[in-house]
């Protein structure tokens, strides 16, 4: 029996032979003559021989009767993979039942083997990607980072030609890591390009990524597809981004974003990523300022869709959420009610095979992707590819991203506000009540925040295809922040321990005028920095938490971990602990860049009545270090309350302001994110 892990080694220099040299280690795969591809078979001998004889590893490959893959190879192996395209995810749904059907993992590692010559390298890292994270006999793989398979997604084109130079005339141990420019896809004259730290962040993309790698749009094992709360986690986490991305724009003088709330009117914005495709060969097309949307008519991609009819699903959408119900595909009707009325939006919205009704609701949120991301080429006239809008792994980079989510979101706001706002008693937690909150970041003054940057290293090896062996890294420079400690003074007035969920937000103190919020739009602004349980004493109690332990955030390592470096023993608990979900938003980014005057934010922290909110589960080994973006591996989501509680619905009577919205169990400080633009310092592996 084949060690699981050996699957791994397929994410290996995607385009390259599955003969040749994979792994650290020089590991090759003995593959049956009958699986080699057409070009080399007859000289199957030769060129198995020629690879193989250094190796330090060789993985047998069992000869199987093989499933009928004519499916997935008719998307051609140089074109590109969007999920967001339906022709594109069907092919990847049926990729995915073939590798979920697979009896053993001998056999999955047999069929996976004879694809990954024939299919599109993208579509086979995704589907793999989807098996391994969703089969009994897999779960416990740590996928390795998308960035290192594919990094052509996440930098500048031109990096790539001094890597090739590095590692063809320079021996391992005595190469140097290749700069990545700082912001090189536009100069200072674009105010967009303010935010190119976060838009072209590698550890936000790869979140986004992940993300849908958890919750894919298409199988038809409906539990891959059909997890817990999934359309309300999809509506909670996009607006947590647009909430973030605000929250930049703020850190550089700009005003919140502006909605794309119609298709008729020129984006104003244009986008040049400067990047190439290394499975294409091909350049990301730009996307010209003041473009406009048209109407979609590809026959490669079997898209033949008007702007008139994303209008045509956008009113059905609104007119269903202010009557307070849907229509299925039997024609019944299922309320938007107030306990799975958002999760249903969610489905709906998105929308993936979980969509009540496509037929009447439509694709709205991806279709809305595919008409960005073709709106340089929307007839094929050109031959040219979608723009970075049409992929996952490099949609959040453009501008434009954030203005479509933006309205995306406001649709989700017109079903919140519909909803009876909380009231005292649903806030409140009797007999506890906040006394005291202070933030101290390591060495820095009490309740101030500083940000600064900071370079990293990332190993290219794995994706850099016909190459010399070994490693060469590139180096990025990403925004940082002090490490911060939150101490939160509780008191419980009973005579008997509780339980309590703490929950704490950040927003901005002021709007883009500088004037002071009305809760009702502050509410929005509100990033999600934490959530835990904490046992409370009768008296006071003071509870201390670390930043790096946010339920946000993954630390560094996890988004761009080295698979190969610091690996705990085999079958060992170390080894389980190492184990993760890559899915979470990178610890580097979880608070925002701030002014160097400084950025006034007010900080809330509320305990919540843990009776109200718990669910009863296991939660050991099943990854929760992330859940409040992306839920918890095969559970439920961690929390019975509604995703962004308690900001999701409009406030009571007479809180107009936030200080007007609190009860005993909540508090608010003033706090400093300052940034140190001057400082940039160097991560030490």
């Amino acid at each position: 029996m084949t060690d699981k892990k050996n699957l791994l080694l397929l994410f290996d220099r995607p385009t390259e032979p599955v003969f040749m040299e994979k792994g650290t280690t020089s590991t090759v795969f003995d593959v049956p003559d009958k699986f080699l591809t057409d070009r080399y078979r007859p000289i199957g001998n030769e060129v198995q021989s020629r690879f193989g004889e250094k190796a330090e590893q060789r993985i047998p490959v069992r000869e199987i009767s093989l499933p009928d893959l004519s499916i997935p190879m008719s998307l051609a192996r140089n074109e590109q993979f969007s999920l967001f395209i339906p022709r594109h995810r069907r092919i990847a749904g049926r990729l995915i039942d073939i590798f979920m059907a697979m009896r053993t993992v001998d056999d999955l590692l047999s069929v996976a083997v004879y694809a990954r010559d024939r299919v599109n390298p993208y579509l086979f890292n995704y589907a793999l990607s989807v098996a391994l994270l969703h089969r009994s006999d897999t779960k416990g793989l740590d996928l390795p980072s998308y960035a290192q398979s594919f990094p052509d997604k996440f930098v500048d084109s031109q990096v790539f030609r001094e890597v090739r130079e590095e590692v063809t005339v320079v021996p391992e141990g005595s190469r140097m890591p290749i700069v990545v420019p700082r912001d090189y896809t536009a100069s200072d004259l674009e105010p967009e390009h303010r935010l190119w730290y976060f838009r072209e962040d590698m550890g936000i993309n790869l979140h986004h990524w992940h993300w849908h790698l958890v919750y894919p749009f298409e199988a038809s094992d409906r539990s891959i597809v059909d997890k817990d709360r999934r359309g309300e986690l999809f509506y909670y986490m996009h607006q947590q981004v647009i909430a973030r991305y605000n929250l930049e724009r703020f850190s550089n003088n700009l005003a919140r974003v502006e909605r794309l709330n119609t298709f008729r009117e020129p984006i104003a914005e244009g986008y040049f990523p400067k990047m190439d495709s290394l499975v294409s060969s091909r350049a990301w097309p730009p996307r010209f300022e003041n473009t406009k949307l048209r109407d979609l008519n590809r026959d490669l991609d079997q898209i033949n869709l008007d702007v008139a009819d994303m209008e045509r699903w956008r009113e059905r959408i609104l007119e269903s959420i202010h009557r307070g119900f849907v229509v299925d595909a039997s024609g019944n009707p299922m309320p938007l009610d107030e306990r799975s009325g958002i999760d249903l939006l969610g489905n709906m919205l998105e929308a993936s095979i979980m969509s009540p009704n496509q037929s009447i609701y439509g694709d709205f949120h991806n279709m809305g992707h595919v008409f960005i991301s073709y709106s340089h080429d929307p007839e094929h006239r050109h031959l040219e590819s979608f723009g970075v809008m049409g992929d996952t792994a490099t949609a959040m980079r453009d501008p434009v991203f954030y203005r479509w989510h933006a309205y995306i979101d406001d649709i989700f706001q017109q079903y919140k506000i519909r909803l009876f706002p909380y009231t005292v008693s649903d806030l409140q937690y009797d007999g506890i009540s906040i006394t005291g909150v202070e933030v101290s970041s390591d060495g820095g003054s009490p309740n101030v925040l500083t940000t600064f940057w900071q370079q990293s290293d990332l190993d290219f090896s794995r994706g850099m295809d016909f190459v010399p062996r070994g490693n060469v890294f590139a180096r990025f420079t990403h925004l940082q922040h002090t490490p911060f400690t939150y101490t939160i003074n509780v008191n419980n007035g009973s005579d008997a321990q509780r339980t309590g969920t703490v929950r704490i937000f950040m927003g901005p103190k002021n709007d883009e005028r500088g004037q002071p919020w009305l809760f009702r739009d502050q509410r929005l602004m509100m990033i999600e920095l934490d959530k835990f349980m904490v046992q409370l004493n009768p008296g006071q109690n003071t509870i201390r938490r670390r930043s790096i332990e946010s339920s946000v955030t993954i630390p560094y390592e996890r988004t761009f971990r080295n698979l190969d470096g610091n690996r705990p023993a085999a079958d060992t608990a170390e080894e389980l602990e190492f184990n993760f979900c890559g899915c979470g938003w990178p610890q580097h980014m979880l608070i925002p860049k701030g002014l160097p005057e400084g950025l006034s934010c007010d900080l809330f922290v509320m305990v919540s009545n843990y009776e109200d909110d718990r669910i009863d589960q296991d939660l050991v080994g099943s990854c929760s270090d992330a859940a409040s973006y992306c839920g918890v591996r095969d559970r439920m989501y961690p929390d019975r309350r509604a995703m962004g509680y308690p900001f999701d619905r409009l406030p009571r009577e007479g809180a107009e302001r936030l200080a007007n919205f609190l009860t005993p169990n909540m508090s608010i400080v003033d706090v400093t994110v300052r940034h140190d633009g001057s400082r940039t310092i160097t991560r030490q592996s």
